[in-house]
């Protein structure tokens, strides 16, 4: 039996033939890798086996939009005074296979247009993903429309080298020409959507790319029709590496089937003839060859999950927010560069470009004479300015009502929930601060700190009892999620409590009172803007509380019976 380096090895090699076979139908790979040599040497055996007339092209993830797609040939226009295009990279390698590289970090505007032309198989694209873990995978709008699935983090490199030459281009060349002859069927498209099925594959474009797969695996082994072979390598090579979950076992046939009951009448109907075994046992055989090939980590990983609900990932804190000169840039837009934004000067000139002959024709006859005359003619129409991206930190603020006995048995489950959440801030690069409000006042008791030590110093001591002045502690909430959005954070607000105002602003008592300062202070955190989320702590569900979260227009959850878990789990999922 051979060695797992080498199985994953001779996969690769058969994948990058597969590939040069039929590199627009097959739609191409979808490779994880750390860019090592394994990388390199998997590239240059692709590379091999392709034609010579459609080379391997390598593109960059920070690509243009122009580069790729065509646009305006800036210099040539200005010397014709008419428009002259440029061809993309697209139209320069038609028919052929680009490389790219760190395709994790490619932008979704870039990736649409890449999805289309693999729809028009027009090209083929190997996305080298570079991602560390399950974050930031390549994006799925690609990883749907390649075929292959590789994984070169499993392949040892001395193996790749002492099997590169098990395919040469003679033989991709044969199964070139061989490759309309295969004949294909609808028994073999029905195993690959059970098999695609069992995997929980959900993609429609996976079976359809696996069936070419097989096309192309049959046309390497000189066979004009598919066979159980040719099925098995496209569920490795296609299906396997998609896995969502772990193909159930065959279930085993039953001896005989039960013999009618003595009272049923029997039929007159001519009798159905029994569909073949032959269907279900491809379909097995093909569901083995999958669940074999799923790779080790990611069987661990469905195995340890199943059953379990699947919690979201957590990435990059922050909203998206876009700036006039700060931040990453993410395209150009028509408009004068005014108010702290910054003029495109290329993209400018490419929009007055095609215009200059007829505005030089427009021109009074003493400047078309005039020295200056060949000067580029702009209008305001012409200003572009660029885009910056930027992400802003993120800061939670807790606004915990610790008034009363029934707050005794939140200030525990707080306190955990905030620990919780301070772990992650590391990762997560965002802030906490805490509020409670009891008696007649709101305390910031824990003030915006990243500071695991600090915040369980700040809550050890927090008391509890009291009144609740429910309209105080919001209208501080607002005053501090106000002053952290104009230190450039992104707040988001968590209010446990259980809705029932005692004190109103002035402390004076009074329910009715309290309570309709409590909604009007709501309204006014409401027209803030903040995203909020109110988490009911009494036993039951309050209609107080949620007749506050519709004010607030805050996200309701009551949590009768919770701990600190649960309650970070609610504030992580609601952000």
């Amino acid at each position: 039996m051979p060695a797992a380096g080498e199985g994953a090895a001779r996969d690769a090699l058969l994948a990058a033939a597969c590939l040069a076979v039929d590199p627009c139908g097959v739609g191409g790979a979808w490779v994880r890798t750390d860019f090592g040599e394994a990388c390199r040497q998997w590239l240059e055996a692709l590379r091999a086996l392709l034609p010579g007339e459609h080379p391997l092209r390598r593109m960059p993830a920070h690509i243009d939009d122009e580069r790729l797609l065509g646009g305006i040939d800036l210099a040539a226009t200005l010397a014709a005074g008419a428009p002259v295009r440029a061809r993309g990279l697209l139209a320069e390698a038609g028919g052929g296979v680009i490389a790219l590289s760190s395709a994790e970090r490619l932008p979704a505007r870039l990736a649409v247009p890449l999805a289309a032309a693999l729809d028009r198989r027009e090209v083929a694209l190997v996305a080298l993903d570079g991602s560390l873990g399950e974050d930031e995978p390549c994006a799925r709008v690609l990883a749907d429309r390649l075929g292959l699935a590789i994984d070169l983090r499993e392949c040892d490199e001395r193996q790749l080298q002492l099997m590169s030459d098990e395919f040469d281009a003679g033989d991709v060349q044969r199964a070139r020409r061989r490759l309309g002859e295969v004949a294909t069927d609808d028994e073999s498209l029905r195993t690959l959507c059970a098999t695609a099925a069992a995997c929980g594959i959900g993609s429609l474009h996976v079976p359809l790319l696996a069936l070419r797969v097989a096309r192309a695996h049959a046309a390497l082994a000189g066979r004009g029709a598919l066979t159980a072979a040719d099925l098995q390598a496209a569920a490795r090579l296609v299906l396997a590496p998609r896995a969502t979950c772990i193909p159930a076992a065959p279930a085993q046939d039953s001896a005989e089937p039960p013999p009618p009951a003595p009272n049923e009448p029997e039929s007159d109907a001519a009798p159905q003839p029994e569909p073949s075994g032959q269907v279900g046992e491809l379909a097995d055989q093909v569901v083995a060859a999958a669940r074999a090939a799923i790779p080790a980590r990611l069987l661990a990983s469905l195995a340890a999950s199943a059953g379990q609900p699947r919690a979201g990932t957590s990435g990059k804190s922050g909203a998206t927010v876009l700036r006039g000169r700060r931040g990453r840039p993410c395209g150009v837009r028509a408009g004068a560069p005014r108010s702290g934004t910054r003029l495109n000067v290329v993209a400018t000139l490419r929009a007055a470009a095609p215009w200059q002959r007829v505005r030089q024709r427009a021109a009074s006859p003493p400047a078309r004479h005039a020295p200056q005359a060949r000067r580029v003619l702009v209008r305001t129409g012409d200003f572009r300015v660029t885009c910056f991206r930027q992400r802003s930190e993120t800061i939670t603020l807790f606004l915990l009502d610790a008034s009363g006995s029934s707050a005794m048995h939140r200030l525990a489950e707080v306190k955990g929930a905030v620990e919780l959440l301070l772990a992650e801030c590391y990762v997560r690069r965002d802030q906490v601060a805490v509020l409670a409000f009891r008696g007649r006042k709101a305390e910031l008791v824990l003030a915006p700190t990243r500071s695991l030590v600090r915040a369980k110093r700040s809550l050890a001591g927090l008391p509890g009892g009291g009144g609740t002045p429910l309209a105080t502690a919001l209208d501080a909430a607002r005053e501090l999620a106000a002053q952290s959005r104009r230190r450039g954070l992104d707040p988001s607000l968590v209010v446990l409590t259980d809705g029932q105002a005692n004190v109103a602003r002035d402390g004076s008592g009074g329910r009715q009172r309290a309570a309709e300062e409590a909604l009007q202070a709501a309204r006014a955190l409401r027209a803030g803007g903040f995203r909020t989320l109110l988490i009911d702590t009494a036993p039951r569900p309050q209609p107080q509380a949620r007749a506050l979260a519709e004010c607030l227009c805050a996200r309701y959850l009551p949590l009768p019976y919770a701990d600190a878990r649960a309650l970070a789990g609610a504030v992580q999922s609601a952000g």
